[in-house]
Order: structure tokens, then sequence, then C-alpha cells
């Protein structure tokens, strides 16, 4: 075969193979992304198009699937929405929202779709996911490999024989406890109500403690970035009426702009969330510093954001 009738066969089937497909005459099928390039962890669009008869009832057979691929996950499915063409056509345009935690060229199969008993499939893509680039935040090292469990003989044995004996020990415990109360008339039973701290002061001692309980220098610093974002949540929740706790970093970053006493420090709690997200779920490991200045961070945003206490203005004695 000649150099110029090859190259004719392998154009004619690339374009083949990006054209939207149809299937028994009367369906197209066609899918586009919004973007060929995603960033490691952030969302995009893949729209899909479909034009039938209107009469025509279809469906995805995958539609109670999360991914498109090993690689490729479907994040959110926004409802379809439908125009009609005239002349019995209509068209149904499906997005789904899809993401990707593994950087690399990742293939996205035809997707099918069922329709009168026949299935027709949409255009193959490819999309090409980039990793997060933390040259802002210095250096971020790679996730250490599993470790193997060095044998404990402990696991091996029963567990019953320590359980009764911690039982019994709480039994005399509590007795002794309830015997020793009730002779200065106090009712150990009776639940102590004791009176919430204000959000300021309940936020400091959450973060000192925090601090003192060292997680990320033990290697925790998920579990350290997850306690400074829960304190934060909590404190803008008490100190704003803001439900910080149930929205999302963006929701909140998007939030506190619009409050006049959170615009000048905005920024302290918007490089938090972010160095925050990248480590809950991209399994990145920051350096000491970063987690250093996050904390800082943290405690400069609570002492901008303190309530000021308003004085009594003092009224001068009127001389006689």
């Amino acid at each position: 075969m000649s150099q110029t009738l090859r190259h004719i066969v392998i154009t004619a089937a690339v374009l083949l193979a990006s054209l939207p497909m149809a299937w028994g005459g009367n369906v197209t099928f066609r899918a586009k992304l919004d973007s060929a390039t995603l960033l490691m962890g952030k969302t995009t669009a893949l729209h899909l198009e479909i034009t039938q008869d209107k009469s025509a009832r279809g469906f995805f057979p995958g539609e109670q699937l999360d991914t498109l691929s090993a690689m490729v996950e479907i994040a959110e499915r926004p409802a379809a929405d439908t125009v009609d063409l005239g002349n019995n056509r209509i068209q149904i345009n499906r997005d789904l929202i899809i993401q990707s935690f593994d950087s690399g060229m990742w293939v996205i199969k035809p997707i099918p779709y069922v329709v009168n008993g026949d299935t027709a499939y949409c255009n193959q893509l490819s999309i090409k996911v980039l990793p997060v680039d933390v040259s802002k935040m210095q250096d971020i090292n790679d996730i250490k490999p599993v470790e193997a469990v060095p044998f404990n003989l402990l696991d091996w044995l029963p567990d019953y024989w320590w359980a009764w004996l911690l039982g019994l020990l709480l039994i005399g415990t509590g007795i002794w406890a309830y015997i020793k109360y009730r002779k200065k008339g106090i009712n150990p039973l009776k639940p102590i109500r004791r009176k919430r701290l204000p959000p300021y002061e309940e936020a400091i001692i959450n973060l000192q403690n925090l601090k003192a309980a060292q997680l990320w220098q033990q290697g925790k610093e998920k579990e350290y970035f997850t306690g400074l974002t829960d304190i934060l949540r909590i404190y803008i929740d008490r100190r704003f009426g803001i439900n910080a706790v149930e929205m999302t970093s963006s929701q909140i970053i998007d939030t506190l702009k619009k409050n006049e006493e959170t615009k000048a420090v905005n920024e302290q709690m918007e490089m938090i969330l972010e160095v925050a997200d990248i480590v809950k779920f991209a399994n990145a490991r920051p350096l000491a510093d970063d987690n250093e200045v996050a904390y800082q961070r943290a405690m400069n945003f609570v002492e901008a954001t303190r309530p000021v206490i308003q004085q009594p203005e003092r009224k001068e004695e009127v001389k006689k």
C-alpha cells in the first residue's frame, strides 16, 4: 500500500470515529466536552446530545454507574432537558459532570443509549488530566508508600478476657463515685449544664488543643487539616450565623466576600481551605512550614473577626 493511500485510510478512520453515530436511521447521538484538559480533582461537563423522533422512548443502560472509566468519575448527573425541533423531532440535552484524581490522558469510550430496542453510541472522546500546580505552596512531597504492618502477638489473642475485667472495673468505679458524691449531697446522675463559651473563646481553645495534639508531626496531615477547617466552620457558623458546616469551600469563600466584617481577612480563609482540600482529597503531603502557616492564618482570621465589646458611655456629672 502506498504512503498516500495509507494516509487517506487513516484519515478516514479518524473522521468516522469522531462523527456522531446513528442507529435505526432516526437517532443521532453526539458527545462533546467543555474542555479537553482538566485539573486533577476539578470538574468539567460532558455534553450529550440526542436527536430522535418525538414518539421514541430511550434510556441510558449505565445510569446507575458512577464512573465512565477506571480513571474518570461521574460527580453529578443534572436533569436532562428536551427541545422540540419540529417535524415530530426532539433534541435531548444531557450533561454529566465528570472529574478525575489521576493525571494523564484518558479515553472516554462511546456511551450507549438504547431506544426502541436498538442501541446507539456517541463518539469516543479523550481528556487530559493535569496534575495540581503546587508551586504557590512551596514543595509538597509525594505520598509515602504503603508500609507492611509489623506482626503483633496481641492481635491474635482473644479479646474477651480483658473486656470482662474492664467492665468490672468500670462498674466498681461507678458505684464508688456514686456513693462518694451522694455523701456530699451531689447527684452524679443529674447532668450538669455548662454554659457554652462565646464563639471567639471556643475557637481559640480548640485551635490551641489542636496544636497541642501534634497531629501533623505524627504524619496525620489529613486529620490535622480536617480538625483545623472544622474549627473554623463552627466558628463562622456561631460568629456570623453562616451555615459553613454544610457548605463547600468555594461557597464559604463567596459568602465571606459579601460580609463586611470578613472582607479584609477572607484571603486568609481562602488559602487555608485551598491547602486543606488538596491534602484531604488529593492525598498530598505538605511541608512542616505549610502546616504552621495554615495554623497561624486560622489564628489571624479568628483574631481579626473577634467581636468588639462596646463600652457604655459615661455621662459627665453636671456641676451645680
